[in-house]
């Protein structure tokens, strides 16, 4: 017996758009390729009708007819960790809002040869512009060295004067951070750091670091973590063996949960026994008991102005964003010290 084929129903094409909007498709090529000949009724006209269609232009056709792609590569050495992920998924969707699409070249260590080799990639996709998220100070450098024609925009740490980057000022949110610990009262705090090698916690130290100096208190050399609620959990039980300190400061979230556990397993109370504060400000911060006191980084704002500054619109000034300034939010797991 024959088998009868089952005919797959054809896409859209621009022609199709053409005529449900009543235009030519030359019109509807303009209104792609955000012709500024376009009036505004014509163009709302083709974009309701590519909608009504559900029509998705031909990207890799518009690339050879433009000679543009339409796509912007990033370049990310932590895709995993809270930051980063977040300020990713907020430039896809500013981009996809721009008609642009994202690649992301994320290389696993942030060694020369694998920046040299993830900026390769995206460089052969013809991306016009890229975005850099890495932990390293050596990375910004490196890219710096290569001297790369695309545009490009970098996530920094620490404000500076560089035109290609994005600033969190880190210091000052570590700076609050402390500063709410010893407006409490609080004169023994310890610091659980992050990795030493990246430019995140190095800024977070150093605004733990020059919180104390200001106000004359006693400094012990901070701990230096890698992130994991793990570590914070062993660090804890270390630091909590001796009792000598009333507060800890935690380069990030995840460490302070650490913290509380270990606290906890010393069956002591949390804020009465031991302040806790934390950084970045998760979306499970305000969930753990009891709720974290963290700083809150706006990694989607911080993502979104990537893009803007990547891609300005008409009008726009070719002037670097704000910068990106942490918050303090002040939860349950921290009080004054218990009188001794």
């Amino acid at each position: 017996m024959a088998s009868t084929r089952t005919q797959q129903p054809r896409s859209p094409s621009i022609r199709d758009v053409a005529r449900v909007a009543g235009v030519s498709h030359q019109t509807v090529s303009r209104v792609l390729n955000n012709s500024d000949a376009i009036r505004a009724e014509t163009r709302d006209k083709v974009l309701a009708a590519m909608e009504q269609l559900q029509y998705r232009p031909n990207r890799a056709a518009r690339a050879l007819v433009t000679s543009r792609t339409h796509t912007i590569g990033v370049l990310t050495a932590r895709r995993a960790h809270y930051g980063p992920a977040v300020a990713l998924q907020a430039i896809e969707d500013a981009a996809m809002l721009r008609g642009y699409s994202v690649t992301t070249a994320n290389i696993a260590e942030a060694t020369d040869t694998a920046v040299r080799e993830g900026l390769g990639h995206l460089l052969d996709l013809d991306v016009e512009g890229i975005v850099v998220i890495a932990p390293q100070q050596r990375v910004f450098d490196l890219i710096e060295e290569l001297g790369i024609r695309t545009p490009y925009v970098t996530m920094r740490s620490s404000v500076g004067e560089d035109p290609t980057a994005l600033w969190v000022d880190q210091m000052e949110g570590a700076r609050l951070a402390t500063e709410h610990l010893l407006d409490l009262g609080h004169e023994y705090i310890r610091h659980i750091a992050g990795p030493q090698d990246w430019i995140e916690a190095d800024a977070r130290m150093q605004g733990f670091l020059r919180a104390m100096s200001d106000r004359d208190m006693p400094v012990v050399a901070p701990i230096l973590g890698d992130w994991t609620a793990d570590f914070g959990y062993q660090a804890g039980r270390e630091l909590l063996r001796w009792r000598d300190c009333t507060a800890v400061f935690c380069s990030n979230d995840q460490m302070a949960l650490g913290v509380m556990h270990a606290a906890r397993s010393y069956g002591l109370d949390v804020p009465g026994d031991l302040s806790v504060v934390g950084y970045d400000d998760i979306p499970e911060a305000k969930h753990y008991w009891p709720p974290l006191t963290t700083v809150q980084v706006d990694f989607a704002e911080l993502g979104r102005r990537c893009v803007d500054l990547l891609l300005p619109g008409e009008g726009d000034e070719l002037l670097r964003p704000i910068d990106i300034v942490p918050q303090l939010v002040v939860r349950g797991s921290t009080s004054a010290p218990r009188k001794r």
